[in-house]
């Protein structure tokens, strides 16, 4: 999120706040303007109490569309209820199974570094996927040969470290950074990974000199704290001065940056997708940067080759999600919240607020998969289609037979 962004997202938060307060007034006096569980021939008011902000921002939870059926579990989760951990050199947050019990393939982090803040080196045994949403960080990493990465990264860039990788991050100047993160395990633990203090903490000073070849007395000193995992540290140069003499720089390339792809464009909306065949490292994540215009739809569709863990970075969206059996849901999903779709589900999202609605959508797999339902009826023999449907000319007729993914085409 760049400044522009923030100043925006500032003053929309002051602009739901009065909203709200506004509401809550109506609320106590009965006013027309106060969200009631009923449509036509159905529920009732609610006197209270209530949580009238919740059911402002979540209209289709309080009153269904009449096509949803039956008891399908939540599939929304909003890093606002996430617990933070605040560290000296920044904070993070994490949305896992623990929080969003259907996600059970991905887990994703929600980190900032201040100006000079360092994600301590470390590894993981997940992978981890990054996008950049404010600022500027630095990232470096040391493959399995010992050859070294070092890269800056800005909004809208990807990196990705298979697991076991070790690496660092660090925010850079003037302001640091904020970015997703997304493991390929639904219970990832941002606290449970291999911390470089921690570890030397861990080893006997003797054994420290022995794999170091130095005298054990110059160890056993390192800082008190058992984990320093998000500290200040001074802001580092320019990237050049970044080279290590006598290392050698790593083969992969562990960045990405996604806002240079050519987009596939239609009138309403925009979509970018990364996955192995872009970012060959990037071989246990696939994501799409999805942009849909005010009244446009994320296109009906499902994912045959993996869970969908999606999140809003700006905007607002009403997600329908359909699981068979009879069942379906709608969810209604803002900037900072996660959506999960389960595998081979058909879902939409569809663009319900006054702006650009963009938001990612991340699998664990190699490669980006969907199927679309108007492609697949415009591909199938239109009397197979009609003897199901029974459908109008002018549907049949409008069958696109290639994928617009953002429609209206």
């Amino acid at each position: 999120m760049d400044s522009i962004s923030r100043r925006h997202l500032l003053a929309a938060t002051a602009a739901c706040g009065l909203l709200t307060t506004a509401g809550l007034a109506h609320a106590q006096t009965g006013g027309a303007a106060t969200p009631q569980p009923q449509r036509p021939g159905h529920g009732g008011t609610d006197p209270g109490p209530r949580n009238l902000m919740r059911d402002q921002q979540n209209p289709d939870l309080l009153v269904p569309p009449s096509t949803d059926h039956g008891t399908l579990p939540n599939l929304r989760f909003s890093f606002s209820d996430a617990h933070v951990r605040l560290e000296p050199g920044g904070w993070t947050r994490q949305v896992t199974r623990r929080e969003l019990g259907v996600a059970t393939s991905i887990a994703g982090v929600n980190m900032r570094l201040n100006a000079g803040g360092v994600r301590e080196l470390h590894w993981h045994k997940a992978s981890e996927w990054a996008y950049m949403l404010y600022g500027k960080a630095r990232v470096t990493a040391v493959d399995s040969e010992g050859r070294y990465f070092v890269d800056d990264v800005g909004v809208g860039d990807l990196w990705f470290f298979p697991g076991g990788t070790p690496h660092s991050i660090q925010g850079l100047g003037p302001d640091g950074c904020e970015f997703l993160l997304v493991f390929d395990d639904g219970d990832f633990d941002e606290d449970n990974t291999f911390l470089l203090n921690d570890w030397f903490r861990r080893v006997p000073p003797d054994v420290l000199g022995k794999n170091f070849g130095v005298p054990a007395a110059l160890f056993g000193h390192t800082p008190e704290e058992s984990e320093r995992y998000i500290f200040p540290a001074p802001i580092p140069g320019p990237l050049g001065s970044e080279a290590i003499p006598g290392a050698q720089a790593a083969e992969t390339n562990y960045t990405w940056r996604m806002m240079e792809q050519v987009p596939i464009k239609t009138r309403s909306g925009s979509v970018r997708i990364t996955d192995s065949r872009l970012f060959p490292i990037s071989t246990t994540t696939a994501a799409a940067l999805v942009e849909v215009e005010p009244g446009g739809l994320r296109e009906v569709h499902w994912h045959p080759n993996g869970d969908e863990w999606l999140y809003v970075i700006e905007g607002q969206t009403r997600m329908g999600v359909f699981a068979g059996q009879g069942q379906a849901r709608t969810f209604d999903l803002q900037a900072g919240d996660v959506g999960y779709v389960p595998v081979a589900m058909g879902h939409y999202l569809e663009n319900t607020g006054p702006n650009t609605l963009r938001f990612l959508e991340t699998f664990k797999s190699d490669r980006f998969v969907d199927f679309s339902l108007d492609t697949w009826m415009a591909a199938t023999p239109p009397e197979l289609v009609q003897a199901h449907l029974n459908l109008d000319p002018q549907v049949m007729n409008g069958l696109r037979k290639a994928k617009a993914l953002v429609v209206p085409e």
